[in-house]
């Protein structure tokens, strides 16, 4: 019973980060979100007995892919510091 609520809770958790990543206009929010909801799923990977699915989950979606994205926005330059426009 108690590990249906904690899947309930960790489900509840994914999909509101996911939303709010979606609706956020800052880019370096949306990456910490889409962190979030990586480690969020690599706790439920857990919870569901599957320990080497949810350690490739938090090694790639939550460090990999969260480097990649912070790199690629560190290199953009955002249309609001641009001066006279």
């Amino acid at each position: 019973m108690i590990f249906e609520i904690i899947q309930l809770i960790v489900l509840a958790g994914v999909i509101i980060s996911a939303i709010v990543a979606l609706k956020s206009k800052d880019l370096l929010v949306s990456i910490i979100l889409l962190c979030v909801m990586s480690l969020l799923l690599a706790t439920g990977f857990y919870i569901m007995q599957a320990p080497d699915v949810a350690i490739a989950e938090a090694a790639i979606g939550a460090g990999v892919a969260t480097a990649v994205y912070v790199m690629a926005v560190d290199k953009t330059r955002r249309w609001e510091n641009e001066e006279g426009g």
